[in-house]
């Protein structure tokens, strides 16, 4: 009877109670659509081998035909399951654009991926080929590299028993993918014969991605002195030196545009806010020419009371400083409005005995006014500084991670943080598109984001705050 109880109450329509109830729909859910991904994904590789040239976006088909008929089929095990599937649009995203991410993210960082071991064939090395009569011996005319076939083909073993070679006609348009029984001298034989429908005129290989282990990892930390350490810490410092100084003129501002006497304080906030109400890729870009060293109006203004034209974005301690001053402009108008909206929260009456008991406007900001403000300003500097340490957008906007720094790595500027190297690794030319290295780099960047967040969490008191 013990054992026969939580069976009924599954498949009752009166759903489980508590943070235990949720956690089941959750896992149940959970489990419907992984096996429903899990199906599809299975049914679209079975259709790509029936059918070559089925397009990729079946995989989608199939998992929503899955979810389309497992939904009824799992209602009618757990009835009360019903109740949670308002979740089933959240879970799909949450899986689709953060999980799915994240573990293709890990799973890359212990590979070698890249624009060049892609998985894919390899077209800048094809070598014309012709078929035997029995359409299971290829033969090269000439290897286009030196080493030999398997060489060539980047076998795993001498023989290439296993490996893949990749067979074109003559217009080249679908690759043929066949599987190699051997090799000798400038012929391979294949496994299977080829089909009759396939005149072969070209061979290439597959580039394929392999894991090798921490071969990432050792290659970032073996050339720390060269990327790792001076961008790092030039991440601490943007990000901390950014949070003091926003918050300092946002706090100044804050506490002058609060007074009510203050004739026009309005007209003073719209204006002061306006940094904050205009699109960050426009000021940024606007910024960008201010700064340039040639025709920008900053050294053109200068230059009228005898000052010499300033790198701005071309010397690597000078770009620093312009990077720091536009997310000043940037980011002082919240922290204006995060203090005025704090201050509004203090009762005048404190003010006003601070006044009888004769202190001065001083003494009341000291030790009224900012006491006041520390819990609320708190989780404000703690995500400014999270944020500001991932802040993309400014850097590669403005100064686009440069300008370059001699003994440093092309893909690691002056002003690059550990987000826009991890970019430039994977996406610029000069990094290689090397994939795998920049999700080593970003698994690192996450580790020190974590460790600063809890380094920073635990000084503030938060989580003494959060065991009260």
């Amino acid at each position: 009877m013990t054992a026969a109880s939580p069976a009924r109450s599954l498949r009752s329509a009166v759903p489980p109670e508590g943070t235990s109830g949720f956690l089941l729909a959750i896992l149940i859910l959970g489990v419907m659509l992984g096996l429903a991904v899990l199906i599809g994904w299975q049914l679209s590789l079975l259709t790509a081998d029936v059918f070559p040239k089925a397009p990729p976006y079946m995989i989608l088909v199939y998992i929503l035909g899955l979810i389309a008929v497992m939904t009824p089929f799992t209602a009618r095990l757990f009835p009360w399951i019903t109740n949670w599937y308002y979740l089933l649009p959240a879970l799909v995203f949450l899986g689709a654009f953060t999980i799915l991410p994240v573990i293709l993210t890990v799973n890359y960082a212990f590979t070698n991926y890249s624009a060049q071991n892609s998985g894919m064939p390899d077209s800048g090395v094809r070598a014309a080929a012709t078929l035997d009569a029995g359409r299971r011996v290829v033969t090269l005319q000439e290897i286009p590299e030196e080493g030999g076939l398997a060489s060539y083909l980047k076998c795993k073993t001498p023989t290439c028993a296993g490996d893949t070679i990749v067979l074109y006609d003559e217009e080249a348009a679908v690759p043929f993918r066949a599987e190699i029984a051997s090799v000798s001298g400038n012929s391979v034989t294949l496994a299977e014969p080829v089909p009759a429908s396939l005149r072969v005129t070209q061979v290439t290989r597959v580039n394929r991605y392999e894991y090798i282990g921490l071969q990432n990892f050792q290659e970032i930390f073996g050339k720390a002195t060269e990327a790792l350490w001076p961008v790092f810490l030039w991440t601490v410092v943007f990000a901390f030196s950014t949070v003091v100084l926003n918050a300092l003129a946002g706090l100044i501002l804050g506490i002058l545009l609060y007074n009510k006497r203050l004739k026009g304080r309005n007209i003073y906030r719209t204006l002061l806010i306006l940094p904050w109400a205009v699109p960050a890729i426009i000021s940024i870009q606007m910024w960008r020419a201010l700064f340039d060293q040639q025709y920008g109006i900053v050294n053109k203004a200068m230059g009228l009371l005898g000052v010499i034209a300033i790198p701005w974005l071309n010397d690597p301690l000078w770009a620093k400083i312009a990077v720091v001053v536009v997310n000043l402009w940037l980011g002082f108008p919240y922290m204006m409005t995060a203090t005025i909206s704090a201050l509004a929260t203090i009762n005048d009456d404190l003010y006003e005995a601070a006044s009888i008991d004769g202190a001065s406007r001083w003494q009341q900001i000291t030790n009224i006014t900012l006491p006041l403000l520390r819990n609320s300003f708190t989780p404000i500097l703690l995500s400014t500084f999270a944020f500001n340490f991932n802040n993309f957008g400014i850097i590669y906007l403005l100064t686009r991670g440069g300008p370059p720094v001699e003994g440093q790595v092309s893909t690691a500027g002056a002003t690059d943080i550990l987000l826009s190297w991890g970019y430039n690794t994977a996406f610029a030319s000069a990094g290689g598109q090397n994939f795998a290295l920049a999700s080593a780099i970003a698994l690192i960047i996450f580790f020190l984001t974590l460790a600063i967040s809890i380094v920073n969490f635990k000084a503030a008191g938060v989580f003494e705050e959060a065991r009260k």
